[in-house]
């Protein structure tokens, strides 16, 4: 039953991927100081929330065995989509505090990426309130409003994460691809992935 959202929530991890650099083109840059520490400072905060993205991620594939009764799919998808939610708010949160980038349109590329993960938090928190709104005495119904709610979060995971591939393009990915810290968000995001 739940299988599907299992395998659409897995495609929500490549959004937390295009933040964490790992699409660097391995060129370094003459302004790596300042840019350096602006990927450290963005880096380090998105590791702990692509870890709970993950985790949510995995609480939700975990519940996808057809015995589990919709009082327990509802109740771990709703938390999970909360998690989502609160993590892509700290990530959004975090490169604002981080600032504008030292590379050229970096305001634009920031605003955007910012409104962006802002927009797949309150996405994430739609979803919960949806999922929170299931009837679960009538299984049948649970089933088809999970099927709708798979169908969101596929839309979801493929949408709009073209601000955050700008916003880590060249210099600044190239950037945050020598921060430890991003590498390990990036494995960390990707493990749920290969489960779905």
């Amino acid at each position: 039953m739940n299988k599907k959202l299992a395998a659409a929530l897995s495609g929500g991890a490549v959004l937390v991927l295009a933040l964490s650099g790992c699409t660097s083109d391995g060129k370094s840059s003459a302004s790596d100081d300042k840019l350096g520490s602006w990927a450290k400072q963005v880096c380090d905060a998105v590791q702990p929330q692509a870890k709970k993205i993950a985790d949510a991620s995995t609480s939700i594939q975990k519940q996808t065995s057809d015995n589990s009764t919709p009082e327990q799919v509802r109740k771990t998808d709703s938390q999970a989509f909360q998690d989502m939610s609160d993590a892509y708010k700290a990530i959004g949160a975090a490169v604002q505090r981080a600032g504008a980038p030292e590379v050229d349109n970096g305001a634009t590329k920031q605003k955007n990426a910012v409104k962006e993960l802002d927009g797949i938090s309150t996405a994430y928190a739609e979803l919960k309130k949806q999922v929170d709104g299931l009837v679960t005495k009538d299984q049948a119904k649970f089933a088809d409003g999970l099927k709708g709610i798979a169908t969101q979060l596929d839309k979801l995971s493929k949408s709009g994460n073209d601000a955050l591939k700008q916003l880590e393009a060249g210099e600044v990915g190239a950037a945050m691809a020598k921060q430890a810290s991003c590498k390990s968000a990036s494995t960390s995001a990707s493990a749920p992935a290969t489960a779905g």
